[in-house]
């Protein structure tokens, strides 16, 4: 049985005892009637919250979820550039982050798994999105500089990071890297991202999965 299924289960069981709660309110004149009233009225809607609660943050980690709003169609497009340049891609289709949450793994502070600045702009995004008109594709842009925390969660360590050609040249260059002075995306590194607004230009992993 799925978590999904479970969770249908309990609510629609929850909601039929409430129902014949309302339907003979006299099953709570009882001592036992009164606990069995307090356990469908607040605990089980409880439980039923936290599970569903639960199911549905993780479900918004996956990949799928966060390309299934039109207005980042685009950027789940620019995963399946055939170039090696683009940062994203290039991660994507080599599984240098796991594929099903992609974007959850170079995104560790969005929206509700950040801090409290990061869920009030969550906040703002589902305003925006289900009460306001989203902005284009091409106007869609991070509130904060890109931290590097998100690229030395996987690198730190790594071989071809601590010692690759490029990043000893200049002794100088991992310790500010590493401290987050110097952008891994910054012009001259990885500064080919998403690159939404020449994917009209670009050629497509034609074995790549459709968003």
């Amino acid at each position: 049985m799925t978590p999904v299924t479970l969770l249908v289960i309990l609510i629609a069981g929850t909601a039929t005892l409430i129902g014949v709660l309302v339907s003979r309110p006299a099953m709570t004149t009882s001592p036992t009637g009164k606990i069995f009233a307090f356990f469908l009225l607040f605990l089980l809607p409880l439980v039923c919250l936290d599970m569903g609660t639960s199911y549905h943050i993780e479900r918004s980690k996956e990949t799928t979820f966060c390309l299934s709003c039109h207005e980042m169609e685009p950027f789940g497009k620019s995963l399946l550039v055939d170039g090696a340049s683009h940062l994203p891609a290039a991660h994507f289709q080599n599984h240098r982050v796991p594929a099903e949450v992609a974007c959850y793994t170079c995104h560790t502070n969005y929206a509700m798994f950040g801090g409290l600045r990061s869920k009030v702009h969550g906040l703002k995004h589902v305003y925006i999105h289900y009460l306001s008109t989203p902005p284009a594709p091409e106007a869609i842009k991070l509130y904060d500089p890109y931290n590097n925390r998100e690229c030395l969660h996987c690198h730190l360590g790594a071989r071809s990071f601590e010692e690759g050609a490029v990043h000893t040249a200049d002794p100088d260059l991992l310790l500010a890297v590493k401290a987050n002075k110097l952008s891994c995306i910054s012009s001259g590194c990885h500064d080919v991202v998403h690159g939404i607004a020449t994917l009209d230009k670009e050629k497509f992993w034609k074995g790549g999965p459709s968003f």
